[in-house]
């Protein structure tokens, strides 16, 4: 228990969980949002008549929204701190969230993309702000556990999120669900449970802590001083990482839903039809067990789990493995998984899908500790270049929609293939560009 503890106390010998505790729930909020719109892109397709490429928007709505705001929100946390950038953030995301009542009542996809790109706006300021405070909040060594502990509250907010969406929008017979008139109403919760966290900071102490500079030491006698931010190759090519990582999982999930309801998704025993819920399956013209969109969001919610278990063991793992060695082992697996996925071997294949949310878990947090261990006086802009660098998750999944569209669900997943691919060659090769970047003498 002391050396849990001791995961947050700073140099200054105060301990720092009850802030870190608060914080987290903020990763909740945003797993949550997230994991919604990941049930809007099978309900537009349905309602909308959308393609796969279209419906791919909703991730581009979305995601764009990050990238627009992943500057504006470092500018904001260095004027009015931690504290005051999360209040903005927070009200940019009620004001996302009430919108979709108009955007029912529109009913148009525009609509409705609107309200996405302002929510996710605020969700911006949010994670620009949380992932790197949780890293200060304790001993530097000890940040990628911290920030892995944390999104474990994001994995079981992503969790939720699909859970309530499906109940509210998805059909649960083999007929798809057309209307948008219930559509507001997980948008109201979340309307609400952002006013509550309004005040509870607003209320709060939230310390100012800032993080230490590594590049700024001497050595030898010798004066060293802050490397140029994007001479950090460590920090440059991990916004890269960032990129292909958030490409890969926004599309894995995107498509989800739509890969359990393809032709690539083998039958359903109907032992297995029995025992699952009723309105999860149905039976097709061809008496062949199927899986509803209701059932298949339940089945997604179900790979969320994975996720969280995934979060949770990397957590621990991370207290006693480096963090570069064990991002670069999920890395590898998580190619092999999308190759399994490609071949179609049945269930084997579904069972990849399942399992590769395990190891995208720990990527998000670990790439984001890494790309800014040490930047010091840099971390904020840091962070807001990394979060930038989610405008992966706007882009990319369009091009997997659109390989979808051409070839099939299963070939689909070679965007995702390419991305890990990335991720394990960034992690391999961290600290030969860590080491390079540490310290750079002054000019003379």
């Amino acid at each position: 228990m002391q050396s849990f503890l001791n995961m947050f106390r700073g140099k200054d010998g105060r301990n720092y969980i009850i802030t870190f505790a608060l914080v987290s729930t903020l990763f909740f909020l945003w797993g949550f949002c997230n994991g919604m719109i990941d049930v809007l892109n099978r309900h537009f397709r349905n309602s909308l008549h959308v393609s796969n490429a279209g419906s791919g928007f909703v991730q581009f709505a979305n995601f764009i929204g990050y990238f627009v705001m992943a500057i504006p929100s470092g500018l904001l946390a260095r004027r009015f701190g931690y504290k005051g950038g999360i209040l903005i953030g927070l009200v940019l995301i009620a004001s996302g969230a009430f919108w979709f009542i108009p955007a029912t009542w529109i009913g148009t996809f525009t609509g409705f993309l609107a309200g996405l790109f302002i929510l996710a706006a605020g969700l911006a300021v949010l994670e620009t702000i949380a992932n790197p405070y949780t890293t200060v909040l304790g001993p530097p060594e000890m940040g990628p556990a911290r920030i892995n502990l944390a999104q474990t509250c994001n994995a079981l907010g992503t969790f939720c999120g699909p859970l309530v969406a499906g109940a509210f929008v998805l059909s649960s017979t083999g007929e798809a669900n057309t209307s948008n008139s219930t559509l507001y109403i997980p948008y109201l919760f979340i309307a609400g449970l952002v006013t509550v966290l309004i005040v509870l900071f607003w209320l709060s102490d939230l310390p100012d802590v800032q993080a230490e500079d590594e590049s700024k030491i001497v050595a030898s006698g010798q004066s060293m001083s802050s490397k140029p931010l994007l001479n950090r190759w460590h920090f440059t090519l991990a916004v890269g990482a960032q990129f292909f990582y958030v490409a890969a999982q926004i599309g894995i999930w995107a498509y989800f839903i739509s890969y359990v309801r393809s032709t690539d998704m083998p039958n359903v025993p109907e032992w297995m039809s029995k025992a699952l819920p009723a309105g999860w399956t149905y039976l097709d013209a061809l008496g062949n067990w199927q899986v509803t969109d209701l059932g298949a969001s339940k089945a997604f919610a179900g790979s969320i789990l994975c996720f969280l278990a995934g979060r949770i063991t990397g957590s621990m793992l991370l207290r006693v493995c480096s963090a570069h060695w064990t991002l670069a082992v999920f890395g590898l697996i998580n190619s092999i998984l999308m190759v399994v996925i490609m071949v179609h071997v049945g269930w084997l294949s579904v069972a990849s899908l399942f399992l590769c949310n395990f190891f995208m878990s720990i990527m998000y947090p670990t790439i984001f500790a890494l790309g800014i261990r040490g930047l010091g006086d840099h971390t904020k802009l840091g962070s807001s270049l990394i979060v930038m660098a989610i405008v992966g998750g706007a882009i990319m999944p369009i091009l997997m929609g659109k390989l979808a569209d051409i070839f099939s669900m299963r070939m689909s997943f070679a965007m995702p293939l390419f991305c890990f691919v990335y991720v394990f060659l960034y992690a391999a090769f961290w600290p030969t560009l860590e080491n390079k970047d540490k310290t750079v003498p002054v000019s003379a």
